[in-house]
């Protein structure tokens, strides 16, 4: 459970995060670039007090999860692309982690976004107190399945805990068949993912997002200052180079990652290149319903 303070930061990093996601999603037009978009994402949410939970994924078509824009990328928008915006804001900690669909100039995949965002409603309206996840899930399943499209399996939401982004309970978009349940003051990203495509993904290329793992001894001491600097700088949460305030921090990241400091997430894209798209609310269940933090 949360305390009185505890929760207004949780509340504060929801409310922040749910103005950047809809900042970026109006950003989203032809010949916009990603870059710009992402920029402007993480500067509202750090203006505004907050601390970047993780870098502003913008993922694109079949595209699910995990990219990031590099300080040099020159990828914009395109006509009928079908792009996520998903942030996250903290407060000390607490986390808002939000993210919507927006296609660019057309309207074909109009049913595949209003899948997900009713997939999300439905795990809102079910989410309390010692619900099964499994039967959250199987509302979630049903509904997109309802619409003609495929829960992606192998993408999750998740419990949130302080600076700890997954934190024990997955939260599945379909029956798997668990017993487990929410708890009241649990903090839950819930976020169904829908594709017209397999229903999986699968790990592609490095999306330019690290996370440290660990803290090495390390031969150059300029390194070390860096590694040093990421660790009290995030803290944990997902990073990108872009993000740190450091000169030449692309090159130091990769000199993290080839000695073991820092991780890489790989773009997860759909098996069959299926088109996805993704509705994310963070929420606090309570006794008989859930609050969702990540409300305007």
């Amino acid at each position: 459970m949360f305390s009185a303070d505890e929760l207004e930061k949780v509340r504060k990093a929801g409310r922040v995060a749910a103005e950047a996601r809809d900042l970026g999603l109006s950003m989203v037009d032809v010949g916009v670039k990603y870059l710009d978009v992402a920029n402007e994402v993480e500067s509202l949410i750090k203006s505004k007090g907050c601390g970047l939970a993780f870098p502003c994924n913008i993922s694109v078509n079949e595209i699910a999860a995990h990219y990031t824009p590099s300080p040099k990328d020159k990828l914009a928008f395109e006509p009928g692309d079908v792009v996520k915006i998903d942030c996250g804001a903290h407060v000390d900690g607490f986390v808002g982690d939000t993210a919507g669909t927006v296609e660019v100039s057309s309207n074909t995949y109009a049913p595949l976004i209003k899948a997900a965002d009713d997939a999300r409603s439905v795990a809102m309206e079910a989410i309390a107190d010692g619900v099964l996840l499994r039967d959250v899930g199987r509302a979630i399943q049903m509904a997109i399945e309802s619409a003609g499209f495929k829960p992606v399996k192998n993408l999750t939401g998740h419990q949130i805990k302080p600076y700890n982004l997954h934190a024990g309970l997955s939260v599945v978009n379909y029956d798997d068949g668990s017993n487990a349940a929410f708890e009241e003051g649990m903090l839950i990203a819930c976020e169904p993912f829908v594709t017209n495509g397999a229903g999986v993904v699968k790990g592609g290329r490095p999306g330019n997002i690290y996370k440290m793992e660990r803290e090495r001894k390390l031969p150059d001491p300029s390194m070390t200052q860096f590694m040093e600097y990421v660790r009290d700088e995030f803290k944990g949460f997902p990073f990108c180079p872009r993000s740190c305030d450091w000169p030449d921090a692309e090159r130091r990241t990769k000199y993290l990652l080839r000695h073991g400091v820092v991780s890489s997430y790989a773009i997860l894209v759909e098996a069959k290149r299926g088109c996805v798209a993704q509705s994310e609310h963070t929420v606090v269940v309570g006794k008989d319903g859930c609050e969702i933090t990540t409300l305007p």
